[in-house]
């Protein structure tokens, strides 16, 4: 059994920045990006949120936290850090280097005042151990456009679509992105600067795909959704059969995302969507004539932590009234350790204070963090065996409270 390294954690200096991203391009393959990539990676770092391990006077360990906003049930933006860059060195794995740049973290986050810790997962079995729980899942689908149907709402021809360069529409992008943040608990307000990562297309990537395209629709002269796609051309004896591979939509309006399908349906050449990221409630499913020719999938996206229970639970709006008191277990930060009880009401919001009162469900923070965006249920968790309820009626009441009506989803990663 490796032994622990003691590693010396600070704060990431400026002119440690290419050693530190070194060691993370290292772990996850080596395989070196675009300079571009690279450069934009380092402007978007906020340095003072960054650590490094250093052990003999090498870097061995990275770990970031970005200054996010996230949408919660109730349409209300929380502070949340943004968990990024995390790494260990191949020579210092199973050593404790991990556990203590968690560790640190987490201590900071609440230094910050920040209720909320979220990541997305290279190895989703990973951060389970410091209380991280599976908060959105997101749908990716191969859909056959050449025996697909769409049945389309109302208004949806009255648009009108265009080709634009990517760059030159962004601005316009962004603020439709931006309109759409309230809407879905999950979403990501995106700081200055982070609408760039959406034009990032080096040749290496693309895969035998286009450079990225984009099409707009616009309602009286204003872009009111948008969809970047790439196409990837095939040919068999039959003919052509390429593949759209869409990067990324944002269109808040039924008719406007259906006229985007419509376009994307309709490409020459083509006879697949390929779509990376949706939520698992996406309009699609219901504008599609045969779900089975969509080769739906379904995977985790955003980890959420609570790393303040209290100011966590009082930050989002619940469905219905609800009284309960809650049991927490949470070793990695036991601050959060004990009862607290939650006082929820649709309309007058929701409090949430330490208690001596007797608990009606017990949890960990695990839990908590998979409830919280809504996406998952108390009562799917207790089925599993990971929420105890100590008061009849206490998790259905909970579970009901939690609930969103709108799947939560994380749109882009970080």
């Amino acid at each position: 059994m490796t032994k622990e390294v003691t590693a010396e954690l600070r704060v990431l200096r400026s002119a440690e920045w290419d050693e530190w991203y070194d060691v993370l391009v290292r772990a996850f393959g080596w395989v070196a990006e675009s300079s571009e990539e690279r450069s934009l990676w380092r402007e978007l770092n906020e340095f003072e949120r960054s650590v490094g391990a250093w052990d003999g006077g090498a870097c061995v360990g990275t770990a970031g936290a970005f200054r996010f906003r996230v949408t919660v049930p109730g349409g209300a933006l929380v502070p949340a850090a943004g968990v990024t860059m995390v790494s260990v060195a191949p020579t210092h794995r199973r050593r404790g280097v991990l556990r203590a740049m968690m560790r640190r973290q987490l201590d900071d986050v609440r230094a910050w005042g920040e209720p909320l810790a979220v990541l997305t997962a290279s190895e989703p079995e990973i951060y389970g151990r410091f209380g991280y729980g599976i908060a959105t899942r997101q749908m990716t689908a191969e859909v056959d456009t050449d025996r697909i149907r769409l049945t389309v709402p109302p208004g949806t021809d009255s648009l009108r679509l265009r080709l634009a360069d990517p760059a030159a529409v962004l601005e316009a992008c962004e603020a439709v992105y931006a309109a759409a943040v309230p809407l879905r608990p999950g979403m990501v307000a995106r700081n200055p600067g982070w609408g760039r990562l959406t034009l990032l297309d080096p040749s290496s990537e693309r895969g035998g795909a286009s450079p990225v395209q984009c099409v707009v629709a616009e309602d009286g002269g204003e872009v009111v959704g948008y969809a970047r796609y790439a196409i990837k051309p095939e040919f068999d004896a039959a003919g052509p059969k390429g593949t759209v591979v869409l990067r990324d939509m944002c269109a808040p309006d039924p008719a406007v995302y259906a006229a985007l399908w419509q376009f994307l349906f309709g490409i020459d050449l083509t006879s697949t969507v390929k779509l990376r990221s949706a939520p698992v409630d996406d309009p699609l499913l219901h504008l599609v004539s045969d779900i089975r020719r969509c080769r739906i999938g379904i995977r985790d996206a955003l980890h959420v932590r609570l790393v303040d229970v209290g100011a966590a639970l009082e930050a989002r709006s619940y469905a219905t009234r609800a009284d309960v008191v809650l049991e927490v277990t949470d070793s990695f930060c036991p601050w959060n350790e004990g009862r607290w009880r939650l006082t929820a009401d649709a309309k007058d919001g929701s409090v949430c204070r330490r208690t001596d009162g007797p608990a009606d469900l017990a949890l960990s923070v695990r839990e908590l963090g998979a409830a919280y965006l809504g996406g998952t249920t108390l009562s799917e968790l207790a089925a599993a065996g990971r929420v105890r309820e100590l008061r009849q009626g206490a998790l259905r009441e909970a579970s009901v409270a939690f609930a969103s009506d709108i799947a939560p989803w994380l749109p882009h990663g970080f």
